[in-house]
């Protein structure tokens, strides 16, 4: 399955030899894998020598993957088919920390259950779903230990998405939106990098660290907490209750009110992010002057944590995701150049500083691919003999 997700259409010969795996064991995998509808005949291989061989691929539509996101102000939902497609995004503004967990529970369920039902018809049900919060996680209970930002301590987040939902329990988990959206630039790159570094730009600052192509958790689980580095002990409170974090500097909230009186639309909270970037764009490309500085403060100021991040990590490649990766051309210049000028190595360490290319979908879509991987790592999960969306659509 994971040779065919990377590599695409093979021959079972070429699966043999890709995988490591005999021909015989190839090819009665094969079978299993077509009772079970996950992968099809995709034609007969062209050019080399000898007899064609018959090709397999997977069968994209067989199952989905359920990418759920909490935020501050809203929540998200996305579907992926099983190949990485995305076939539905949305997001809903929400005041998440005014409404509380219960409340913000219930709007989550109401948009998986809306999410799945627009998804019914062109592919087949979910492996499974995957929460993506702003704060620690306990994964292996479903529940948030602590999320500043949302002010939600001990939150049994699957146990209520389940209660809500058609949604069996073990198939739903919760994940920080910084470890998703480093997973979901990991497979975007398809295996060109190994080693990054992905930032968050919301109201909080996270980070998932990716080092010789895995994640990198921690002890507990509880690594990539990079918004809450101590950069100014005199600086404002942080939500976390400590003074002068990082996201206190770089945060969203930083950027508006540096750019924006507080009765300027661009802090309507009832406004989308993508809206809200938009009117900042818009007014640096015109080179209004309040937002240029605005801009450049809060570039420096992610040169100077990125700077200790490349000391520490030496990635090749720090992604600058959420908000960040809305505005690279005012943001992207004033980081590289703290990072040239802090980092010991050489050459900055050999780190490239880039936007990421999901934006403000990479925690979703992380979340769907997450969910995804219950498949990818054990695809006897799916039945044999699941009716196939394709075939079902297939004239008599």
């Amino acid at each position: 399955m994971r040779t065919l997700r990377e590599h695409g259409a093979l021959s079972r010969a070429q699966l043999a030899v890709r995988s490591g795996l005999s021909k015989a064991t190839v090819s009665s995998l094969v079978t299993d894998l077509e009772l079970r509808g996950l992968v099809h005949s995709a034609g007969v291989s062209a050019g080399g020598q000898g007899r064609p061989g018959q090709l397999v691929d997977l069968r994209p539509t067989s199952v989905c993957g359920l990418g759920l996101d909490v935020h501050v102000g809203h929540v998200g939902a996305a579907v992926t088919d099983l190949s990485g497609e995305l076939l539905f995004h949305r997001r809903v503004a929400c005041d998440v920390p005014g409404i509380g967990p219960e409340r913000a529970i219930d709007q989550l369920a109401e948009l998986a259950d809306t999410a799945l039902a627009e998804v019914k018809g062109a592919v087949g049900p979910p492996a499974g779903a995957t929460v993506s919060v702003p704060g620690l996680v306990d994964r292996g209970a479903g529940i948030v230990t602590f999320a500043p930002r949302l002010r939600w301590r001990d939150v049994a987040v699957a146990d209520g998405l389940a209660a809500r939902t058609g949604l069996a329990l073990d198939r739903i988990a919760v994940d920080n939106d910084a470890n998703l959206g480093a997973e979901a630039e990991l497979a975007r790159m398809g295996g060109a990098v190994d080693d990054l570094v992905y930032l968050t730009g919301d109201f909080g600052i996270g980070g998932g660290v990716i080092a010789g192509g895995k994640l990198i958790r921690g002890s507990i689980g509880f690594a990539g907490e990079i918004g809450h580095m101590a950069m100014d002990p005199l600086g404002p409170y942080c939500s976390c209750g400590r003074r002068g974090c990082w996201e206190t500097q770089v945060g969203l909230g930083a950027l508006l009110h540096a750019c924006a009186d507080p009765d300027d639309p661009v802090r309507d909270p009832t406004l989308d992010l993508d809206q809200r970037m938009r009117i900042v764009r818009s007014r640096a490309e015109q080179r209004d002057r309040r937002t240029l500085e605005a801009l450049h403060q809060i570039g420096t100021e992610l040169g100077h944590g990125v700077s200790i991040l490349v000391n520490l990590l030496n990635p090749a490649v720090v992604v600058l995701g959420g908000y960040f990766a809305a505005l690279p051309e005012w943001l992207v210049e004033p980081i590289r150049n703290e990072v040239v000028a802090n980092v010991l190595a050489p050459g900055a360490g050999g780190a490239r500083i880039v936007a990421s290319g999901l934006g403000f979908t990479a925690a979703t879509a992380g979340g769907a691919l997450a969910a995804l991987r219950r498949v990818l790592d054990d695809p006897t999960v799916v039945p044999a003999g699941q009716p196939n969306v394709d075939d079902e659509e297939a004239p008599a």
